[in-house]
């Protein structure tokens, strides 16, 4: 649910998870990867006293890769993978774990009283963003890929084992926002020679520039030079994606997510333009889709934009964008 707070000049609307003895508070769910740095996870918790009682309060953050489904987990066997677990007592406080508090904080903390806490949480620069494969008709539970996750509990230690019903979850995303400078013009040649023929095909592809956004067209320039005794007969353009899944070992799934077929000429220049959107895509198994929060609906994952030196064994799905555009000549070939 949402809280709403209203003051003299600014509003603010708050998540809001509870089993009415325990409620965490924080101000959104999209917590921004700038590659320098990650936005701070910081919130607050309100706890029931009488609940409390002579415990603690602690507050974890989790980064799972989940690579199977959520009803293959028997016998002990779990199909998910932590990347990273941090956990941050708020109540009784530690000295030397405290940090000034947000102004969001300061807020919630006025509004709320005295039995509410603050945490905080730095997330580091090296872990995957929020990433969701698209799961099956059939499939039920929770979905692969990657997910963070807020948990906060009552407890004498964080070693105590907790139950479900005794704690609160908040799932969140790590995203990140595409560079502020574009890149140069991508463009691609090559030049392919038959049997029986002293002349060769020439194809040279290129695009408008290198950055798209969601839902945004990709305009792809063909180019065709055909000295050789082949015809053209058609030309098949295709946008895929490429998602590379590092855990245990690397595998690399690619999916088209736009399409288009055309006939033509031996020698052509025309633009071709097409649009990946997760709509036309919605049945294909196994498509990385953006980090999705519940009952919302998400878009095609973003590109992956990995820093120099990071270890890619922790980053769950990298995922990537190709152009690709095939001519098929007559005869074969």
């Amino acid at each position: 649910k949402e809280l709403t707070l209203k003051g003299n000049s600014t509003h603010f609307k708050k998540f809001v998870l509870s089993i009415f003895q325990i409620t965490v508070y924080l101000g959104k769910r999209d917590f921004v990867d700038h590659l320098d740095q990650v936005d701070p996870v910081d919130g607050v918790i309100l706890v029931d006293p009488e609940y409390l009682k002579d415990r603690k309060v602690f507050v974890t953050l989790t980064c799972a890769f989940r690579y199977g489904r959520e009803d293959l987990d028997v016998l002990g066997l779990s199909f998910r993978k932590d990347l990273y677990i941090s956990t941050f007592q708020a109540f009784p406080p530690i000295p030397e774990e405290r940090k000034p508090n947000s102004r969001l904080q300061e807020r919630l903390l006025k509004k709320l009283g005295q039995h509410a806490h603050p945490f905080h949480f730095t997330i580091p620069q090296n872990l995957p963003c929020s990433v969701t494969l698209q799961p099956g008709p059939e499939d039920t539970g929770k979905a692969c890929g990657v997910d963070y996750e807020i948990r906060a509990f009552c407890a004498r230690s964080v070693e105590e084992k907790i139950h479900k019903r005794n704690s609160v979850r908040l799932v969140i995303r790590k995203v990140q926002y595409a560079p502020e400078k574009p890149g140069p013009q991508p463009m691609v040649e090559t030049t392919r020679s038959f049997l029986m023929s002293d002349r060769s095909l020439h194809l040279e592809a290129s695009l408008d520039k290198e950055l798209y956004y969601h839902g945004e067209p990709i305009s792809v320039n063909v180019h065709v030079t055909n000295n050789s005794t082949k015809t053209v007969k058609r030309v098949k353009i295709s946008v895929r994606q490429y998602a590379d899944i590092c855990l245990f070992s690397t595998a690399q799934y690619k999916c088209p997510v736009a399409q288009l077929e055309v006939s033509s000429s031996s020698t052509f220049c025309k633009v071709y333009t097409l649009t990946p959107t997760l709509n036309n895509n919605r049945e294909k198994r196994g498509l990385a889709l953006d980090g999705k929060l519940k009952h919302e609906d998400t878009n095609l994952a973003s590109s992956t934009i990995v820093k120099d030196g990071c270890n890619k064994e922790v980053l769950g799905v990298l995922v990537s964008y190709r152009v690709k555009v095939k001519l098929v000549v007559s005869r074969g070939g």
